[in-house]
């Protein structure tokens, strides 16, 4: 009997991940039925993440070069960069790379906050310029940054922080730090208890967005706490974000199937 025709390589999907958004969308691909390739990259910044669906490659990839590399030799057919929204260098270089290699991009940000009535919040453009803004706001300081950028607080020895991060910071730290390690999702009850407990006069954080941390925001809100939100660094010129895996399969061309399969294996997880 003749050999069967070879088949042709399968589409090749790498996902810069790292967050809630990225392993939903490894999912959704890994089920498409097409049988897609999908690779997800990992900083390898966090001990013990939660494994995505499909392949998985962990670290840097030595700049924007590095990456477009990597690209050509593993015969990339699209990026899609679902890191997280303030992890700019990364978002930069992706799409240095996409350029110089001609691979399609995607970019997966999930919406940003927003003020309500009875929030009251510092919009600031960074961490630096958040530290400048606690003087006047308040002593005791509920700091949900991350554990990354906390120097840009050392300097101040006047207030209290408590930190909360999934894992412990490295110095420098202000003075007066209490580290709390949790991760998410928080309930509003719990945060609101958290922020009476310790006192707090001034909650911080970045615009994360997603439900997993918001409740820190109501909580503050029932309590009148003013909150500094340290808004998102801006995307690289020419470059869209879609909110959600919905978004970047459109962008894809793979359509409704995927979001379906993925559907379905979280259900039997």
């Amino acid at each position: 009997m003749p050999a069967p025709p070879p088949q042709p390589p399968r589409r090749h999907v790498l996902v810069l991940g790292g967050t809630t958004e990225a392993r939903s969308l490894a999912a959704a691909l890994a089920a498409h039925p097409a049988g897609l390739r999908v690779t997800t990259s990992l900083a390898g910044r966090t001990a013990r993440p939660e494994a995505p669906a499909g392949e998985i490659r962990t670290g840097g990839f030595g700049g924007a070069e590095g990456l477009a590399e990597w690209l050509r030799a593993h015969r990339v057919d699209a990026l899609v960069d679902a890191t997280h929204p303030f992890a700019a260098s990364i978002t930069a270089n992706a799409a240095r790379a996409t350029a110089a290699t001609g691979v399609p991009m995607v970019v997966l940000r999930r919406p940003g906050w927003g003020p309500v009535p009875g929030d009251r919040w510092y919009d600031v453009p960074s961490l630096a310029a958040a530290a400048e803004a606690l003087p006047g706001l308040g002593d005791r300081v509920f700091l949900t940054t991350g554990r990354l950028g906390l120097a840009a607080f050392a300097h101040l020895a006047e207030q209290h922080f408590l930190v909360r991060s999934v894992e412990r910071p490295d110095p420098p730290l202000p003075p007066h730090t209490e580290i709390l390690l949790a991760r998410g999702p928080f309930t509003v009850a719990d945060e609101r208890e958290l922020l009476r407990a310790h006192r707090v006069d001034v909650l911080v954080t970045k615009d994360s967005g997603g439900e997993a941390t918001a409740a820190k925001l109501t909580a503050a809100r029932e309590l009148g706490l003013p909150v500094v939100v340290v808004r998102r660094p801006p995307l690289p010129d020419g470059v869209t974000a879609v909110p959600d895996v919905a978004g970047v399969l459109g962008r894809l061309g793979l359509g409704s199937e995927a979001t379906e399969g993925a559907a379905q294996a979280e259900g039997t997880a």
